[in-house]
């Protein structure tokens, strides 16, 4: 590193405060320093007037330390999931030190430390004489000394952002700084450490000093303070330490990263090239130094001959725990602990500026206690992995599940396929990836997946909110269509054969509750013609979906964002944590809650801090919500495309499932306590899902409903179920009747297009006798005026075998057999009253204007 230049002047000032320090020292035998002091000769004058003139008061920063995110564990109790930090320190108090550590750094530190004011006058200056002169560059301080120099260094990386390029330079250069007191800066420095050592005895106890000095002098590399260093270097805590082990961490504060006992390889090499301090040689520089400690403290009479002897011949064995930070670390729960990481790098709750934020995680050492619980957690966690594969076929093949509570947003579980990195995903092994699928672009980079037919909530939303009914009649039948697009001033065309509907299926007239319940796309896009697509996406918005920059970079744009009728079948690039939040909409009444991660922050004092805000509020009427909800809990129920995710425990519930082509499915089902959201399909690209259809006894279409319901369950489990939804509204339920047309006279094609557009449905009969053209429809029933909508219509067809009796009142009996055989009646049959000359007709059986079968025998009667 580099070093100032020494002058002339410099040396000169570094003399003169030398001859200034031994007019100091007398005065610091007894303790005190005092401006009315007679001072013999101008140097010595310059330098106690120097000594003076610094600030004496020195309140050591609470040293850096980890931040922890916790979970909460199977007893109801914060667990530990992981850590950040620069330096990896776990503060301790006094009586979690092992007294053996106390005696072993006093012995070989400052052995004078219960007696001193917080110099050593006399070594002190040999100090600084050796580093005028370049003969040292010892420090031959006290730990209070120590201590200060480190609360220095500590206030100095402080100021160094973990974001600069040249952060290890800088870093390095607050050692050097520290570590070297030459020129008349270091003196000044020197003299700064005395002058704040001196108020820090004032203010603190002995035992405060030297807790604290442990709590952050380095042990190596990022170990810091005395807990972290017994839990890396032994395994254990400093509570537990041995004498051996306590020996060898005091002898390693001198010079850390010499003495350190981790490196099998050594930390350096001897003149032949061999490793030294290395496992090969026993960490041959650590145990002299050890030897060095353990000798000081039999010295000292700290411990026994039969001691010494027993530590000074021991081997040193480390018993390394690598000290693990980031989300990593949180292993299954490593995409949640993601998803927390950028909420603390972007929240306003955890500092003003990228780097305070950064600071606070790395630094701050706060306890976070987040909202996953390891109870709904675990069980999402054995349901991913037991049938999802992290890598199907390497064509990006994904998964991702999230549970949260909808009355207030927490978020119990988040879970994911893959294997967790920090790093982006390495295209050979998509077994493993960065990106944390269930959350949006801004909370872990992914950029949210086409949600499919689980959309056509919003339509519903739509639909219920302009004052339409779910019983209402609609014609689902697949047909060109035209669905209002207020937003960009158009109406958008939609052909017949641009439609499609599971199975081929050709739709039919149905109502909202039919079309939810078999997640009919006809029926729905047939809604959406009556209503307006920018209408439903607004509704998206409101109840959580980010569509403006919760998707994919394609969907961020303006173009991505135009409207286009397959946006009711959700073509949009969605998180399942957005559409959980949506669903959880409906199950909370119509009250949208923010998704929640943290619970309570604690920071190293034990104060509590404020968590990132999260709002509730109303963003559909409870009547819409409680009808909305009436009609998802056909999905789950019966027939319903979703029944299979049901949990089966009597929890009521709404659902809805979605499939988006062949290359993603959702399906997602909600409690009035919990809401669960599962995505299955192509994380990009648009390869074919079905290809390789089955993985480990899973049929990978459905595995979206075991993961769902074994998450949800889960959920039950832990809250209690759920309440029954509240009753739909009356006037969102109605039956609506409509105009129904006479269709009588028409061809069965004619009428029953006409009836369907109308909304009703057909059913046609068995042909009757009728005088109307054979195959035209002779009667419908209902006839012709008003009926519920969706009705069914049935038609009987004519079968040409039927005319109407003409009246032969008054005629002869020749006469009226004519007229009766001219409208097709060829069996007339004479009354016996008939057989009397010139009689006339007086009636006929069937009586006239009936309609009969012509080949029904006609009785006259005369």
């Amino acid at each position: 590193m580099p070093q100032k230049n020494r002058t002339a002047k410099g040396v000169l000032g570094g003399l003169l405060g030398l001859v200034g320090l031994s007019v100091v020292a007398g005065v610091l035998v007894t303790a005190t320093v005092t401006p009315a002091l007679a001072v013999a000769g101008a140097a010595g004058s310059q330098a106690l007037d120097l000594f003076e003139n610094l600030p004496s008061y020195l309140k050591p920063d609470a040293p850096m330390e980890p931040s922890t995110f916790y979970a909460i564990g199977h007893d109801g109790n914060p667990t530990p999931m992981a850590s950040f930090f620069d330096q990896n320190r776990t503060q301790v108090t006094f009586e979690q030190v092992a007294p053996v550590m106390f005696d072993a750094i006093l012995s070989s530190e400052d052995k004078g430390f219960y007696e001193h004011g917080g110099i050593n006058v006399g070594a002190t200056a040999r100090a600084l004489i050796d580093n005028l002169t370049k003969t040292s560059s010892r420090g031959a301080s006290t730990i209070t000394q120590q201590y200060v120099k480190n609360v220095l260094i500590q206030r100095c990386e402080q100021g160094v952002s973990t974001t600069d390029p040249n952060y290890g330079e800088k870093i390095e250069q607050c050692w050097w700084d520290a570590a070297n007191a030459q020129g008349s800066d270091g003196i000044e420095r020197k003299l700064q450490e005395l002058r704040y050592a001196i108020q820090i005895e004032k203010d603190y106890s002995k035992n405060e000093i030297l807790l604290g000095y442990l709590n952050i002098a380095s042990f190596g590399s990022t170990v810091y303070g005395i807990e972290a260093a017994a839990n890396y270097y032994f395994s254990t805590t400093a509570a537990n330490l041995t004498l051996e082990q306590a020996a060898t961490l005091a002898g390693m504060v001198q010079n850390p990263n010499t003495f350190r006992i981790d490196k099998i390889e050594g930390s350096d090499t001897d003149s032949a090239g061999n490793a030294v301090n290395s496992e090969a040689d026993g960490y041959a520089l650590a145990k002299d130094r050890r030897h060095y400690v353990l000798g000081m403290m039999i010295t000292q009479g700290k411990i026994t001959q039969e001691q010494y002897d027993a530590a000074d011949a021991s081997a040193i064995v480390p018993v390394i725990k690598p000290a693990t930070q980031g989300c990593a670390a949180a292993v299954a729960n490593a995409y949640f602990c993601k998803y927390v990481e950028t909420i603390v790098l972007d929240d306003p709750a955890f500092g003003d500026t990228d780097q305070e934020r950064v600071n606070a995680l790395q630094r701050g050492g706060l306890d976070i206690y987040t909202t996953l619980d390891l109870r709904v957690q675990d069980p999402a966690v054995h349901a991913m992995q037991s049938r999802v594969p992290p890598n199907l076929d390497n064509q990006y093949f994904g998964a991702a599940g999230v549970t949260i509570e909808p009355g207030n947003g927490r978020i119990l579980a988040m879970t994911q396929n893959t294997i967790f990195r920090e790093s982006a995903t390495e295209v050979e092994d998509q077994a493993y990836s960065s990106l944390v699928y269930a959350a949006d672009h801004e909370h872990g980079g992914s950029g949210g997946f086409p949600v499919g037919s689980s959309y056509k909530l919003f339509t519903l939303v739509d639909w219920l909110e302009k004052g339409h009914s779910v019983n209402e009649s609609i014609n689902g039948r697949q047909r060109n269509l035209k669905i209002p697009a207020a937003c960009v001033d158009a109406t958008l065309p939609l052909k017949k054969d641009q439609i499609e509907n599971f199975g081929r299926n050709g739709g039919y007239t149905g109502t909202p509750m039919t079309f939810t319940r078999n997640s009919l796309n006809s029926g729905y896009l047939a809604m959406a013609s009556e209503l307006d697509i920018c209408d439903i996406n607004k509704v998206a918005e409101r109840m959580g979906v980010d569509l403006a920059k919760g998707g994919s970079p394609a969907d961020i744009s303006i173009k991505g964002n135009l409207p286009v009728p397959y946006n009711v079948l959700g073509d949009k690039f969605i998180s399942p944590l957005d559409m959980a939040g949506a669903y959880a909409t409906v199950a909370n009444g119509g009250i949208y809650c923010e998704p929640k991660a943290i619970d309570k922050v604690i920071d190293q004092s034990g104060a509590e801090l404020a968590v990132p805000e999260t709002i509730c509020s109303q963003v559909i009427t409870p009547e819409v919500a409680a009808t909305a909800a009436y009609a998802l809990q056909g999905v789950m129920t019966g027939g319903g495309t979703g029944s299979a995710a049901n949990t089966g425990d009597g929890t009521p519930l709404i659902g809805k499932t979605g499939s988006h082509e062949s290359y993603s499915t959702m399906m997602i089902e909600s409690s009035t306590r919990a809401t669960t959201a599962v995505f299955v399909g192509r994380t990009e690209g648009q390869a074919d899902m079905w290809k390789q259809p089955w993985y480990n006894g899973n049929d990978l279409e459905s595995i979206r409903y075991p993961l769902a319901r074994d998450m949800q369950y889960a959920a039950n489990q832990l809250l209690g179920g759920g309440d029954n939804f509240p009753q739909p509204d009356s006037n969102l339920t109605r039956r609506i009747l409509t105009d129904l047309p006479g269709v009588v006279g028409q061809t069965i094609e004619d009428a029953t297009r006409t009836l369907e557009d109308a909304g009703f449905s057909v059913a046609v009969g068995d042909a009757v006798d009728s005088d109307i053209a054979e195959g035209l429809v002779a009667a419908q029933d209902p006839g012709a005026g008003q009926a519920p909508g969706g009705t069914t219509v049935t038609l009987s067809p004519s079968n040409g075998q039927s005319a109407t009796v003409p009246d032969v009142t008054g005629e002869s009996l020749q006469s009226a057999i004519n007229t009766l055989n001219a409208a097709g009646y060829g069996n007339v049959s004479p009354h016996g009253s008939c057989a009397k000359p010139d009689a006339e007709v007086e009636s006929t059986s069937p009586s006239a204007g009936t309609a009969a079968n012509k080949s029904t025998t006609v009785t006259i009667k005369c």
